[in-house]
């Protein structure tokens, strides 16, 4: 690790849900993870996304105790992303670091992240090569990561987390997106391709479960494809053309072989299995085009991003 004073100003961002007995040892973590660098500059900025336990009141007394604390509090639960892109408009410092409430991610390995930063990466983000999490999580990550590649443009060597480093420049320009569907790799992506990444430990959190169910995460996958890349369209335009031509060949072996074999009767199990598949793949694609359709609407709108219901600054 290079022992050189970081020059740079540090703003931590910490979604908070359901932390309320951890957010203040990852706080303390991150004190004294910049204490071994004498003289670096940071602020720390935690959202309270609208959590079911106390967390705001813990929140408030660490920004009461420590100026360098900022508190947010949101008036619902908007999502981790939104949460993420409040706290983004709050901060100050040259380097802003994403980090998880809980301590999977820990907050010791922050000048990792800084120091490749620093060797010129416009956004650096942490992976790990063994991670404490369920199987379906895991699972959910792996496709959640072919999916980036082939619809959001994720470079195919690159390992993303929720531990993560960016400019400000770039954190100006993420904050700049108005619109209620925000998805921060999605943004990342289309703001630079200059990417890096520096592997990180990754612990067991420290307690609690993962706030996020399967359906919350395939809710994550659709908002960030659906917002970012016309791409699934233009797959169900060619998933349907391909059904026309499977439907087209069907129909030519038909009459083919009632010509061929008149005695062999057409049964209507077929006629009904296809009937069913076209019917299926319409209403699938009706129901993609629909999900475009209404984030039109609710962005004409103007439903907002995050609502702030009370802050500590």
């Amino acid at each position: 690790m290079n022992v050189e004073q970081t020059k740079a100003k540090i703003s931590f961002v910490i979604p908070c849900y359901r932390s309320e007995n951890t957010i203040a040892t990852v706080v303390q973590e991150i004190r004294d993870t910049v204490a071994t660098r004498p003289g670096t500059d940071y602020e720390i900025v935690l959202v309270n996304d609208c959590s079911p336990d106390n967390v705001w009141h813990v929140i408030r007394r660490l920004a009461a105790e420590d100026p360098r604390i900022k508190g947010i509090c949101l008036a619902k639960n908007f999502g981790q992303h939104s949460a993420l892109m409040a706290g983004y408009g709050q901060t100050t410092g040259d380097y802003v670091v994403s980090l998880d409430d809980d301590g999977q991610t820990p907050a010791t390995e922050t000048f990792k992240l800084v120091d490749k930063l620093e060797e010129g990466y416009d956004v650096v983000y942490g992976y790990h090569d063994h991670a404490f999490q369920h199987l379906f999580r895991r699972f959910g990550t792996w496709v959640n990561k072919k999916m980036a590649e082939a619809i959001i443009g994720q470079p195919k060597t690159l390992r993303t987390t929720s531990f993560f480093i960016m400019r400000k420049f770039i954190v100006e320009e993420i904050v700049r997106y108005p619109h209620p569907f925000a998805y921060i790799s999605g943004l990342v992506f289309r703001a630079t391709k200059n990417l890096g990444n520096v592997e990180v430990q990754h612990r067991r959190r420290f307690e609690g479960r993962s706030g996020y169910t399967i359906a919350g995460l395939i809710g994550l996958w659709v908002n960030g494809f659906t917002a970012f890349s016309v791409k699934p369209l233009r797959a169900a335009t060619y998933l349907g053309l391909l059904c026309a031509i499977v439907g087209f060949a069907a129909g030519i072996f038909v009459v083919y072989k009632k010509l061929m074999f008149p005695e062999v009767p057409v049964g209507y199990t077929s006629l009904l299995a296809t009937l069913l598949f076209i019917g299926g793949m319409l209403m699938l694609l009706l129901g993609l085009i629909g999900e475009y359709v209404g984030r039109i609407y609710i962005s004409i709108n103007q439903s907002p991003q995050y609502v702030v219901r009370e802050r500590t600054f």
